[in-house]
Parts: structure tokens; C-alpha cells; sequence
């Protein structure tokens, strides 16, 4: 279904997340929770413009990359939106990765300017021989010689800044691929591609306005988190709760009863890790919730299931990846159908295809593709893999679908995840949608491993709190999956303590495979 959404030629997206607030009147209107603080929408502007200023005192320059390697902070709001004022491109960043995963993204991106917390300084000056396109580099908080201070650049720039005369097609952000598949890549995103997913997702599904109050687990350096705890928010006028630790069940639910949050955001496994906490009611009061979203894996049913009937809210879960820059696929209040990610929003096209290219029919499973106008126009230098990967208009999510025969989508797993096992394909999420209903299964990964000539699946299972590993627990679990699945698809079991993952929240696959390699 095509859907016109009309952005000026001549736009910069900052005018509309920031300074539209401001002139609307909502100067003193609560946009930003952080901690004790409360910051208002005026503070925002006024900040936003002094980083803006304070970039390019630092040489900053149209189309130079600004590397964010910053927690939810305001301070990571204010560069965000000031490099994008300027017409610089912002790149914020997972700040839970490893030194050579920073040596590689800075010198892909050749980033002008790092800006980094204090406790970060040490990790990158043993970087810094290796990084010869960094020019500044920025602390938040206290700053060792050598380094400026964020907190002195904002104080000495001037608090007005007129926005740089930009073009809907110009790049805006870039965010880098979790790299669950190989080396991350620079998604290039453009000013114009956040009205498309504010205008089709947030107001359409999740009916969004300045009275809501939004709180994301998934972070601002990742799509899905930057548009549900930044974007979504200041497209409407309402308020974002910044949480910058790591979000743990039980304070993070916590502070969300005491933000009242409305609109809760969260991954598969967070409400998996929830739900095994005790007294789980006693630690989250959800009177002030009014929808739960889920994204980054699909949900499982059982998970669905427990959320509702613990606090008889619904979980809308949706389908979005770095490329589309968010939720293409979801389910709509009042119509979830409980293991479905839902249907196409209104204003992107969904295909099923085989490996011919054909439209598979329902109940068959192929490759997913999708067309939309947010979806990134190519990869920061990697023009094989864009060629690979965006086909004009469309874009292969890499992804193994089906639906039913109402139009509802059915996830299969990744299409470098399926393997054969009897001659028949096995695809991994069928096996862990299966193990986690058992009552003893926190989550699992699953993959096919061929440890002697024919590939077979393997689960590592973590398991809830409560159950201990034993033979007994390992045949109660197989029993359970061959009561529901053929005989070739009962996985061969190992326990984790936790399952490797991307910042997403999805399996690393891979490295599960190494470990039956090591074996």
C-alpha cells in the first residue's frame, strides 16, 4: 500500500525533532529523564545548539563523521542532534564492544571527532597510534591532557545556531551493523528517513503523543532504541526516560514505575529474564503502561503468554533491522496473533521470495524483502555488499519467512541459520519457540552442527533460576521437544550460563558453533 508523506527538498531533521518544540511552545515542557534530572525541551535546544557551535570550533565540517562513543546521556542527545544541525553526520555507538572493534569502525568511517566518557580514556589512547583519521578527541567529564572537555566546549559556544542548509538526501546519521553475520557495516541513513518510521509506526501503531512517556532496553546507538527512546518522543512532544547502565530486570523495571512510563520497549530476552524474577509484581507496577513493544528476535508465544497474564498487558511485536531503520512488520493492539510478528505497516511492501525470485504462496517459506522509503540507500564502503543486498527500491533482510493464509508473518530464522538434517530443512527458531514453553528453559540458541558427516541440531539452553543442570533435566527436555517435533529436530542439549549475543539481542550463532568445535 503506497502511503505519501511529503518532506520538503531543502530539510534538516534537527528542525523537527528540536527546534519545532520550541516553537510550538513546549520550551518548558519535560523532553528528557535522566537519573534525578529532569530536562526540559528548551534545555535541549539551547544544548543542541551550543554542541553544534562547539563541533565546529573543532574543524568540523558538511558530511565529516562524529563517532558518539557515548551511554544514554543527554550529552549523546545534545552532539547527536548538533552534529546533525551542522549538516555533520553522527555515528553513535555501542560503548560495550571491544578495542579492535573501535579501531576498525573509526577508520572505516574516518571519524574527524571521538567523543568518549572519562572512563573510556585509557582504552582509546592505546588506540590512538592506530586511528590516523581522528583530529579531536572529546571527554565527558574529566579530561587528561591531551583531550578537550566536552563540558568547557559547551560552556564557551554560543547558544543560537541557524541550521546548515541541508537536503532531505543528505546523510544524516550513520549506525553500524551488529556484525552477527561479519564485519559490521556503516548503514548510511538520510534527514528525511525518520519521518517515514515516526509517521507510518510510531503514530499508526503505536498511536504516539506528547502525553506518553517512552523507555527503551535496547539503546540510542541501536535503530530500534534510538527511534523508541529518542526519535519517537520528540517527533510528538512527549518525554523519554534515558536509562545509560545496563539494563538489568529488576532496576530497570523499577525505574520505569517510577517514570510511569506509558510506552515500554523491550527485547525478547528482557522479558524472558522478567518473567523469571521473583515476585515480579512487587518489583514493577505497569498501572501506567499502555503498550509493550518488542522487537530485535521475534517474540515466542510462551513469553507473550506469561507477560499477559501477569499484568494482562499485550506485547506488540514487530520486525526492523539497522537497514530499514525500523519496524516494518507488526502486530496491532487488540489483534496479536501470540508467535506472529504481525503484518506490513502501511507504506512498506513485503515480499516472500525463493531462490529463483519468485513470490512463494502461504505456508511456504522463502526470503524476505522489503521496500520503503527509510530504508538506507547503500553501505559506507562497501559497494559489493550494497549491490548484493539493495536491488533498487528493495532490500533482501536476508531473513527466511512465511505467512498465513490471514496475511500474518511467520518468522523461520536467518537463511545462513537453516541446515538439513535427514534431507529436511531444520530451521533453528521452530526448535527454541519449542524449548522455551518448557518450565525449566530460560532461552536457548540452536544450531546445526555436523560433528561427524551429517549435521544435527544442538541447543544450548540457559536455564531459569531455580532448576540445576543434570542427565535427568537433559532427557525431561528432549522428551518434551520429541512430543511436539519429529525425531530428526530433538536437538542434542548443552547448558550455558548465557548465550553470546549482538547489542541487538540476537544469537551469535557462530560462536556457538566454535564451541562444538572445540569439543
Amino acid at each position: 500500500m503506497t502511503v505519501r508523506i511529503e518532506v520538503p527538498d531543502n530539510y534538516n531533521a534537527a528542525t523537527t525533532f528540536v527546534d519545532a518544540h520550541v516553537a510550538a511552545g513546549r520550551e518548558n515542557r519535560t523532553a528528557v529523564w535522566y537519573r534525578d534530572a529532569a530536562i526540559t525541551y528548551g534545555e535541549v535546544y539551547r544544548s543542541v545548539n551550543r554542541a553544534g557551535n562547539a563541533l565546529s570550533s573543532l574543524g568540523v565540517e558538511m558530511e565529516n563523521r562524529v563517532f558518539l562513543l557515548l551511554p544514554d546521556s543527554p550529552e549523546l542527545v545534545y552532539l547527536y542532534f548538533g552534529a546533525m544541525k551542522t549538516g555533520a553526520v553522527p555515528i553513535p555507538m555501542n560503548t560495550r564492544l571491544n578495542p579492535g572493534d573501535y579501531r576498525y569502525m573509526l577508520n572505516d568511517s574516518r571519524a574527524k571527532v571521538l567523543v568518549v566518557p572519562d572512563t573510556m580514556v585509557e582504552m582509546v589512547e592505546e588506540l590512538k597510534p592506530g586511528l590516523p583519521f581522528v583530529r579531536q578527541y572529546v571527554a565527558v567529564g574529566e579530561a587528561p591532557p591531551g583531550w578537550l572537555s566536552l563540558d568547557r566546549l559547551l560552556a564557551a559556544a554560543p547558544a543560537e545556531l541557524d541550521p546548515a542548509p541541508t537536503r532531505k538526501d543528505d546523510a544524516a546519521f550513520w549506525l553500524y551493523s551488529s556484525g552477527s553475520t561479519g564485519a559490521p557495516k556503516g548503514v548510511v541513513h538520510l534527514h528525511h528517513d525518520w519521518i517515514y518510521c515516526c509517521e507510518l509506526y510510531a503514530r499508526k501503531v503505536l498511536e504516539i503523543d506528547e502525553n506518553d512517556v517512552c523507555m527503551s532496553v535496547s539503546k540510542l546507538f541501536h535503530a530500534y532504541g534510538l527511534g523508541n527512546a529518542l526519535m519517537f518522543p520528540f517527533y510528538v512532544g512527549g518525554s523519554t526516560v534515558l536509562y545509560p547502565d545496563v539494563p538489568r530486570p529488576e532496576p530497570f523495571l523499577q525505574e520505569a514505575s517510577r517514570r510511569r512510563v506509558t510506552l515500554f520497549y523491550g527485547v525478547p530476552t528482557f522479558y524472558a529474564a522478567s518473567l523469571a524474577l521473583p515476585d515480579l509484581r512487587e518489583k514493577f507496577d505497569p498501572g501506567s503502561v499502555r503498550l509493550c513493544v518488542s522487537a530485535g528476535e521475534p517474540l515466542p508465544a510462551a513469553i507473550f503468554r506469561r507477560w499477559q497474564d501477569a499484568f494482562g498487558l499485550e506485547i506488540i511485536d514487530g520486525i526492523g533491522s539497522t537497514e530499514v531503520l525500523h519496524i516494518y512488520i507488526s502486530g496491532e493492539k487488540g489483534r496479536v496473533r501470540p508467535g506472529s510478528t504481525g503484518r506490513p505497516l502501511p507504506g512498506y511492501e513485503v515480499r516472500i521470495l525463493d531462490e529463483g525470485g519468485k513470490q512463494v504462496p502461504p505456508g511456504e517459506t522463502g526470503t524476505l524483502w522489503v521496500k520503503g522509503d527509510s530504508i538506507t540507500p547503500y553501505f559506507w564502503n562497501k559497494h559489493q555488499r550494497s549491490r548484493e543486498l539493495i536491488h533498487g527500491e528493495w532490500f533482501n533482510t536476508g531473513d527466511r519467512w512465511y505467512t498465513d493464509a490471514d496475511g500474518y508473518y511467520w518468522y523461520a530464522g536467518r537463511a545462513d541459520d537453516a541446515f538439513k538434517c535427514r534431507g529436511e530443512w531444520v530451521e533453528p527458531v521452530e526448535i527454541e519457540n519449542i524449548l522455551i514453553e518448557h518450565q525449566a528453559v530460560l532461552e536457548s540458541g540452536v544450531v546445526g552442527f555436523a560433528a561427524e558427516v551429517l549435521a544435527r541440531p544442538y541447543a544450548f539452553v540457559v536455564l531459569k533460576p531455580g532448576f540445576n543442570e543434570s542427565p535427568e533435566l537433559v532427557d525431561e527436555i528432549k522428551g518434551f521437544v520429541r512430543e511436539r517435533l519429529p525425531g530428526y529436530k530433538v536437538p542434542d542439549i548443552r547448558f550455558a550460563a548465557e548465550l553470546p549475543k549482538t547489542a541487538a539481542g540476537k544469537i551469535k550463532r557462530f560462536l556457538l558453533r566454535e564451541e562444538l568445535m572445540k569439543e
